[in-house]
């Protein structure tokens, strides 16, 4: 989880290619077309396995030991006492319309605290077991991180409820040894509320520069932010100049570039100022040029528009990955790590867009204020790269998931059939293979599914509404039966859509197809297709063998 700071840029590049590098974006309720505050998270990591984890509310005895284990690898931290009562979480998203994701960006390195008992996502579910609002999650977070220590390096972590949406910063105190004992467990933070209207973002570097100190409705921090950066040699300056990034998480041209751009990108197609002045930011060519926190919405966003953007690959942009001859001959926008290369004795580096391969889960969580917990927000989720993955609905007051997202159902080092995990990565690594054709065609497939749920749960929204004015108790149970029988259709047709990919596209080809979508045939027996097209490879890729040939291949 750590990214090492370093003044060598490409090693800061690939140290935080390497790392957990995820991506979250931010609608407030503003910004909003439905009026919903929207949180989108991608879990990215190369050893994450994508599942829907589901907490049911649970009612513990007093005295009741919670055993934490560090997020991501399951190693045993230690334990904290339960609460009494603990709300259901289904994802990253609560009965009460709490939703929360991270990025991670490391930060200063000697204010790790190896002994802590508290990690950044045992915290993260803990608070959402525990929390009604962001501002309670905020508190859980900070109040366990403190009492028992944070085992985990600098992360930004999107909160949001019906109400509010937040950016909580967080990062270690350096540990102070007293008799053997951490006299300074704990973590410095700051959180910032983000205001109606706008969106903002966080992809793995630290965003939060100075902020208000007398403004408890908007800025919310810890007592010792500012004394501790101080008594450990890392600020000097006044209060009112005091940056949280630049003094905790301070970056160079590579971590913007790979990180910060994303956020940039989401920003140049929404906000309502022209972002191309930041484009040499987002470059890492002018790093004092930072973009702020959060900008006004151009136009208010809707779910499927969020959901799209966490597809995104600069497309259009100065860092369009489909714009030189690493696109390889099908137009691929995507680089295989490491993410910088060595060549005639230069660094250079690959891109690093939303869109990632190494994606195990996403979402994007609506916070629904017109709509009573009862029936709850809805949780959109996904699994493996955004791109080529299906968001299915599954509403938070659900009581059960389905088998094909469920924890132990497969794993990183064992395939399942049953798994939709791994039902995705298969039509996922086909379509890396003739992206411009095999991924233009799953994303329509994408398309079609997603705006046809969004209409369908509007419909399930209004029967679920009337439904609690007769019959409350059976609420729950229709929308969990909706969730559930969604996920699953999704699955079986994903199956079906690995199949049908494989025989359309197979060695190259594309096989000519009915107006209906079925496959043509000879017109002698239905088992042989006519020649099928040959649609061969791109212009930009042609020109580049043409020049890395030579005469050899001219004719």
């Amino acid at each position: 989880m750590k990214r090492i700071l370093t003044t060598i840029v490409l090693t800061a590049l690939i140290t935080t290619a390497n790392s957990y590098a995820c991506t979250n974006l931010i609608v407030t309720n503003g910004a909003s077309a439905r009026g919903y505050n929207m949180v989108s998270y991608s879990a990215d990591s190369h050893t994450r396995y994508g599942v829907l984890v589901h907490y049911p509310a649970a009612v513990y005895p007093k005295g009741s030991m919670l055993k934490v284990y560090e997020w991501g690898k399951d190693r045993y931290l230690g334990e904290i006492p339960q609460v009494e009562k603990t709300y259901s979480v289904i994802g990253n998203m609560n009965e009460h319309q709490v939703v929360i994701g991270e990025s991670t960006w490391g930060g200063v390195e000697s204010l790790y605290d190896p002994e802590g008992i508290v990690d950044y996502g045992s915290l993260m579910y803990i608070a959402l077991q525990r929390a009604k609002t962001a501002r309670e999650a905020i508190e859980v977070i900070t109040s366990l991180a403190n009492k028992y220590g944070y085992v985990s390096t600098g992360e930004s972590i999107s909160i949001a409820d019906k109400n509010e949406a937040w950016i909580l910063e967080i990062i270690g105190k350096a540990p102070k040894k007293v008799n053997g004992v951490n006299v300074n467990k704990g973590a410095v933070w700051v959180a910032v509320r983000i205001p109606d209207g706008y969106i903002s973002g966080h992809a793995n570097q630290a965003r939060i520069t100075t902020f208000p100190k007398n403004d408890p409705a908007n800025c919310l921090y810890s007592k010792d932010v500012i004394t501790h950066a101080r008594e450990h040699g890392l600020y000097r300056g006044g209060d009112e100049e005091f940056s949280f990034a630049d003094t905790y998480g301070p970056a160079d041209a590579a971590t913007i570039r790979g990180c910060d751009a994303r956020v940039w990108s989401f920003f140049n197609k929404h906000s309502s100022e022209d972002m191309s002045k930041y484009l040499d930011y987002a470059l890492g060519k002018n790093i004092k040029n930072r973009m702020p926190l959060y900008v006004k919405a151009k136009s208010k966003l809707s779910l499927k528009e969020v959901a799209d953007m966490m597809r995104d690959h600069y497309e259009g942009t100065a860092m369009d990955m489909t714009q030189d001859i690493g696109a390889g001959g099908n137009a691929l926008p995507y680089r295989w790590r490491p993410m910088g290369f060595k060549a005639d004795g230069k660094d250079y580096l690959n891109e690093r867009a939303i869109a990632t391969q190494q994606t195990g889960f996403w979402f994007v969580g609506e916070c629904r204020p017109d709509v009573p917990d009862e029936i709850g927000g809805i949780f959109w989720f996904g699994v493996d790269d955004a791109a080529t993955s299906p968001l299915t609905p599954v509403y938070t007051s659900s009581k059960e998931i389905s088998y094909h997202y469920a924890l132990g159902n497969g794993s990183m080092l064992e395939y399942s059939p049953e798994s939709m995990f791994w039902a995705t990565n298969r039509i996922a690594q086909f379509a890396y293979l003739r992206y411009n054709h095999i991924g233009a065609e799953v994303r329509s497939v994408i398309d079609k599914h997603e705006n046809q749920k969004i209409e369908e749960t509007k419909a399930i929204d209004m029967a679920a509404k009337e439904m609690l004015k007769s019959s409350p108790a059976m609420v729950k149970d229709f929308v969990t039966s909706y969730s559930v029988s969604a996920a699953d259709a999704l699955f079986r047709q994903w199956k079906k859509l690995d199949e049908y990919l494989l025989v359309k596209f197979m060695d190259g080809n594309t096989k000519k197809q009915n107006e209906d979508g079925s496959f043509k045939n000879n017109g002698h027996t239905t088992k042989i297709p006519p020649t099928p097209d040959f649609p061969g490879y791109t212009e930009l890729w042609k020109k580049a063998v043409k020049e890395s040939a030579g005469e050899r291949l001219s004719l």
